[in-house]
């Protein structure tokens, strides 16, 4: 039986005690933590990937596994703005080889040293039954003025997106993305973005999810939606692990960044607008998006 996410967690967090060293607690893209030291925020966030869910059993390298294990914790932290800085993975197996292993786990690393965040250890275990399940924890910085949640958006905002959208899988860009961190830190350095995360579970579940946090309206324009080579509208919605950027800004500050956006970013496309109200997601003539849609990738 398939477990569901949203169901468990709309259940557990509510009841997850918090302190006063709880800057930012479960429900956003990581957890943003108070140090004893004072000084930047301490981003963490932890991910996983799963044999036959996130990457093919067979016929899939193991270091390309690995290297997406750290970019989609990489891409969590883009999200918040922040700077990664370390890394630990947990990785379990059964029925694959030593050398295996060792690629899956160098892959995560050299991931991790492109982007400066070494991993620092972890934990290697058995499983009872073939397969493979690894997880990384992540850490990294922000500073609390410029940290950028989920529950940010106000109405008149307008929504952007980075990169493409849909045909993730048959792209292969669900291994070999970019996790938009460069760009995360623009938006929260120059105070453009008022509520960002990443788009991993598809666009529409994931815009949901920013329309909740922030209770607002998001109007999205189909037409505008930036489509990656291969992709059909209509699944573009649902297809996930896009690891883009979905954030909105301030209507008087639009301007400015499209043109201070730099060259050397990935694309950035204006898809829709911010309304009043509590969760939803429009089209331009106010009809619900969600109830005739797949809402996204469930795992």
């Amino acid at each position: 039986m398939m477990l569901n996410e949203r169901h468990i967690l709309s259940q557990l967090l509510p009841g997850l005690a918090a302190t006063e060293s709880v800057a930012v607690g479960p429900g956003d893209d990581c957890a943003a933590l108070r140090t004893s030291g004072g000084g930047p925020l301490l981003l963490a966030a932890v991910d996983q990937v799963i044999a036959g869910v996130h990457f093919l059993s067979e016929g899939t390298a193991p270091e390309r596994a690995g290297a997406k294990l750290m970019k989609r914790n990489l891409s969590d932290i883009a999200a918040m703005g922040g700077t990664p800085r370390w890394a630990l993975l947990a990785f379990a197996a059964r029925g694959c080889s030593e050398s295996w292993v060792l690629e899956f786990c160098r892959g995560a690393a050299d991931a991790g040293m492109r982007y400066g965040t070494p991993l620092t250890g972890g934990d290697i275990a058995g499983l009872e039954r073939d397969g493979v399940a690894a997880s990384l924890t992540i850490l990294g910085e922000v500073e609390e003025s410029e940290i950028v949640l989920r529950r940010g958006a106000k109405p008149g905002d307008l929504l952007y997106v980075t990169g493409w959208i849909g045909n993730s899988f048959l792209s292969e860009h669900h291994l070999d993305f970019t996790p938009r961190l460069a760009e995360g830190r623009f938006l929260a350095s120059h105070r453009f973005a008022s509520a960002m995360l990443d788009i991993s579970d598809g666009l529409l579940l994931d815009a949901s999810r920013l329309a909740a946090a922030s209770q607002v309206a998001l109007t999205v324009e189909q037409e505008r939606i930036p489509l990656r080579a291969g992709a059909v509208p209509e699944s573009a919605w649902s297809d996930g692990e896009d690891y883009e950027l979905l954030f909105t800004v301030p209507a008087d500050a639009a301007a400015q960044l499209e043109a201070e956006w730099p060259p050397g970013f990935a694309p950035l496309t204006r898809i829709g607008s911010v309304s009043a109200g509590s969760g939803e997601v429009l089209d331009p003539e106010g009809n619900s998006l969600t109830e005739h849609r797949k809402s996204g990738y469930e795992h």
